[in-house]
């Protein structure tokens, strides 16, 4: 161990992001530490292996072997049930509300910078490192700060929102500086054996990348009933065999005939178990509320205020007034209509490359003026 370096606990996957953090932070000085999460996974689907896409015994190999050529200690650590209790029954009721969630929103909120933090600051660590692509900076007045990462193509700041002052003031980003070819060179420099791994997909404990067979298996029973496709009118133009066969802005697929224009998913309305259809013009909402917000400054603004809102992952951010409501909520006003605005996913919102934070969509609002061109 390096005298008077703070210790830290690196989240190892086997993948090369993790492993260059890792190899990084060794070479920084620090008193590094590798844990790898066992996570939920099915085990009884046909053709599944039992294993967590996030790790395998292939990847728990890469991560052992990554740990022994940097010369660190390696720990496995058994998340399985807290796994399933937290985020895996999350996507399983969220569908269930007729909602399109991003488990990796829950899963850094619960698992990694929760569950797995207080595990590293239990063993003596004073940091988690992750190999995600952000950066954490401190504002003049000591508050800690979320900024997007400076390969905004692979930017992970919208799946870390959820972070509160306490988790980022122990949490490191050694990736946060770099875009991915430079990480690969860098792991190939530090010869790493994970050098030209493929990156790692979301939904990891679905063994088959198939979430519709999964809540067919392990949702609740009403959850795939037949029931009506709606227009706003409330006239039936269909039927839909489960809401969570649809998403918002679906046009192929909705079995539809005799419609003089193209259709699109408006709305998943779990209470009549409809499917809401209608034009393109229709598509277009200019306005959301976000619910349980998490303000990374750790306080709500005092009124409204200016920001760019992302409302997936993948999504451009888009200029928005936001107006802070009661109980952790956020009305979101859009300068220009969206056609994509789903509840479940996340809001996230930004000032220039500053995460201030963000919430869930809980519902979408329209007003009447506005048009799709």
């Amino acid at each position: 161990m390096t005298a008077n370096k703070p210790t830290v606990v690196v989240a190892m996957s086997g993948g090369v992001d993790s492993s260059v953090a890792a190899a990084l932070l060794v070479e920084q000085g620090y008193n590094v530490i590798g844990m790898m999460m066992r996570l939920w996974s099915e085990e009884t689907a046909p053709g599944l292996t039992g294993h967590n896409r996030c790790c395998t015994p292939e990847q728990l190999n890469d991560a052992r072997r990554v740990a022994d050529m940097l010369d660190i200690p390696f720990y496995v650590l058994d998340t399985r049930d807290v796994f399933r209790n937290k985020i895996v029954q999350f996507f399983i009721d969220q569908h269930a509300e007729g909602l399109t969630p991003n488990p990796c929103l829950a899963c850094n909120m619960h698992i990694r910078f929760d569950w797995l933090l207080n595990n590293a600051l239990a063993l003596g660590a004073d940091y988690l490192a992750t190999g995600h692509y952000a950066r954490i900076t401190q504002s003049a007045d000591g508050l800690f700060e979320l900024r997007k990462g400076h390969s905004l193509e692979k930017d992970q700041s919208y799946v870390l929102s959820v972070m509160t002052q306490e988790q980022l003031r122990h949490t490191m980003f050694p990736l946060g500086e770099y875009i991915k070819p430079q990480v690969r060179e860098m792991a190939a420099k530090f010869g790493l054996p994970v050098a030209s791994k493929h990156d790692s997909q979301d939904l990891c404990f679905l063994g088959d990348g198939d979430y519709r067979r999964f809540l067919r298996e392990h949702g609740p029973v009403d959850l795939f009933v037949v029931g009506p496709i709606l227009n706003r009118q409330g006239e039936q133009l269909g039927t839909h065999d489960g809401l969570p066969n649809y998403t918002i802005g679906q046009r192929k697929g909705l079995g539809i005939t005799g419609s003089g224009e193209p259709l699109y998913v408006l709305d998943l309305d779990r209470q009549r178990n409809a499917v809401i259809v209608g034009t393109r013009e229709e598509l277009g909402r200019d306005t959301l509320i976000a619910g349980r917000v998490n303000w990374i400054a750790g306080t709500t603004p005092d009124g409204a205020m200016r920001a760019e809102v992302k409302i997936r992952y993948k999504a451009k951010p888009a200029l928005a007034s936001l107006e802070p409501l009661s109980e952790g909520q956020v009305k979101v006003i859009f300068d220009e209509p969206l056609r994509d605005i789903t509840p479940g996913q996340g809001a996230v919102f930004y000032a220039d490359d500053l995460c201030l934070g963000g919430g869930l969509i809980q519902r979408v609002e329209r007003s009447e003026s506005i048009v799709i061109s």
